[in-house]
């Protein structure tokens, strides 16, 4: 039935319709390998049908521009997710002619792409107006020019990934937002020269924002924050680890206008305090996972009102909280989420935390992982019961 030739049973019984389904499921190097039996599977295998989603991430050391040009003179319109994850030998030439040949392209990552410059988001923006979600993470040669044309020619865009693009600035952000201002998604970690006037230019012109990603963009204060939170009422998972100038304002803002956020990430931020995430607790019900890592201020009163009125957490950071004692656990332990719910607790270098911490969370029945490196009272004994 299999022989190697195109008279084999198979490719007789079968109608090539139903050949090429069967094909549609296989992955790129099980097509390829297809490609080689015969010169009926080689057309079948390689049909741009077959060719609508791919992964170079396995293979990036040995994909260099050509292959990308190949693949997207192979596939033409079909292809409509790729990622280029990782593949340093690919550059703008290649993706220009990707993008000609491409131009029903929906997702496309080029995270790592580090010859990648702001050429190829003008092509993008040429020829690919149903681009939705882009990742550029650590391209470090994109600059504001590329915001611009992305606004321009990719209004459908949801979801941007320019983490580490540190040129980019406010200018950038501005010109971005006025022509996309339907993304949900938007990841600006390390983009170190924003200010707080950037994220006034979102909170006015993304109102669907369910995703901000902020992390050590240190130039952050309160201000900008709260234009996001007033702007943004749909966000659900905020992070700005890092961003140390930010205080309890944040905290009132989010409780106020963010009532189903979902995922915060505030470690590093030292000014934060029970205060704020009472408010933030008391409104937010949604919350599911919390990085409070380092919030140096926060005491077991945070935890009792995360018990009373979070039922949903899943995943808790509260390593380097040096003022969190066995009785913040016990709410804990006691509290809604403790039964089915709370999956992580993490308590690396909280001295006050004793054995008795670890009877507290025998409760949590699908807890999955506990840290406790450097919990100088946490003895093997009280591992051994919890186990």
């Amino acid at each position: 039935m299999f022989s190697n030739n195109d008279e084999a049973v198979i490719n007789k019984k079968l109608p090539k319709e139903l050949l090429l389904r069967i094909f549609s499921f296989l992955d790129v190097v099980t097509l390829c390998r297809c490609a080689q039996v015969s010169r009926a599977w080689n057309v079948l295998a390689l049909d741009g049908s077959n060719w609508q989603r791919i992964d170079l991430f396995d293979f990036q050391r040995d994909i260099e521009g050509r292959v990308v040009e190949n693949i997207s003179k192979r596939c033409g319109g079909f292809l409509r997710k790729l990622s280029l994850r990782g593949c340093l030998g690919v550059g703008d030439n290649a993706l220009r002619t990707f993008a000609q040949n491409c131009r029903n392209i929906e997702v496309l990552n080029l995270n790592g792409c580090t010859k990648i410059t702001d050429a190829t988001c003008t092509s993008l923006s040429k020829f690919c107006s149903k681009l939705r979600h882009l990742d550029l993470a650590s391209c470090t040669s994109i600059t504001n020019l590329s915001l611009k044309a992305l606004s321009e020619g990719c209004p459908l865009l949801e979801q941007l990934i320019i983490s580490w693009c540190d040129q980019v600035t406010k200018d950038g952000i501005q010109a971005l937002v006025r022509g996309c201002g339907g993304l949900k998604a938007l990841s600006l970690k390390g983009c170190t020269q924003l200010e707080d006037e950037a994220l006034k230019y979102i909170g006015a012109h993304c109102p669907e924002l369910v995703t901000l990603n902020l992390q050590t963009c240190l130039q952050i204060t309160d201000d900008g924050l709260i234009t996001i939170c007033r702007g943004c009422h749909k966000l659900q998972s905020l992070c700005a680890s890092g961003c140390s100038n930010i205080t309890d304002a944040i905290l009132n803002a989010l409780g106020q206008n963010c009532p189903r956020l979902r995922i915060l990430e505030v470690a590093g931020c030292s000014q934060l305090t029970d205060v704020g995430f009472t408010t933030l607790a008391r409104n937010c019900h949604e919350l599911e996972k919390m990085d409070l890592e380092e919030c140096v201020q926060i005491t077991d009163s945070t935890l009792i009102q995360l018990s009373i009125h979070c039922p949903r957490l899943q995943v808790l950071s509260l390593s380097h909280c040096e003022l969190i004692t066995d009785d913040g656990i016990r709410h804990l332990g006691n509290g809604a989420c403790a039964h089915d719910r709370l999956e992580v607790i993490e308590l690396d270098n909280c001295p006050l935390i004793t054995d008795a911490s670890l009877e507290h969370l025998k409760s949590c029945h699908s807890l999955e992982r506990i840290e406790l490196y450097d919990c100088q009272q946490i003895t093997r004994a009280g591992i051994k019961r919890l186990r």
